[in-house]
């Protein structure tokens, strides 16, 4: 896909309503784009001038959930596991309201394909014992199929947002 088409798309996104109220303070981690995932950067952006607070994940090590640690537009960020830009250790951590998921596939029941070491699986079941959350998968129209298999671990998106559609998957 042309870069200015993945950016079309990202800022299509953006441009439409959100399908959640954002609340003055609500956490909303995002998270930094890796190979041609769709920039969730624009709509980070929209949701920060709308009130929300933004977040973004750190990997620890393998087989643990992601830590989601505070992030404005600005902060210097390190480079963590696979060179993405994650905050620094001094940021501090954060239980999000809403989280806007990277995937590779996804189907319209909010099952996702991921990259294969479960991080988000392990971070959604966590943060839902917690607390109630709304998660979102972001992705191109392009990236949806009939059905990804699932494992007793794999834990259901509740919306994906593509350049297209809004896709509400709660209750499928």
């Amino acid at each position: 896909m042309p870069a200015e088409t993945r950016q079309a798309a990202a800022e299509a996104v953006a441009a439409r309503p959100f399908p959640v109220p954002i609340t003055p303070g609500m956490i909303v981690s995002g998270f930094m784009p890796m190979r041609s995932e769709i920039n969730p950067l624009p709509l980070m952006r929209t949701l920060a001038a709308a009130g929300a607070q933004l977040a973004l994940p750190v990997v620890r090590k393998r087989g643990l959930p992601l830590v989601m640690r505070a992030y404005r537009f600005g902060d210097e960020l390190a480079s963590g596991q696979w060179g993405l830009r994650e905050p620094k250790p001094e940021a501090r951590e954060v239980d999000p309201d809403v989280l806007l998921v990277p995937l590779a596939a996804f189907d319209r029941r909010g099952h996702r394909i991921g990259y294969g070491a479960g991080y988000y699986d392990m971070t959604l079941a966590r943060l839902a014992k917690i607390k109630p959350i709304v998660t979102i998968g972001l992705a191109y129209a392009i990236q949806e199929i009939a059905e990804v298999p699932i494992d007793e671990h794999d834990v259901a998106l509740d919306l994906v947002l593509t350049e297209r559609d809004v896709i509400d998957c709660r209750g499928v």
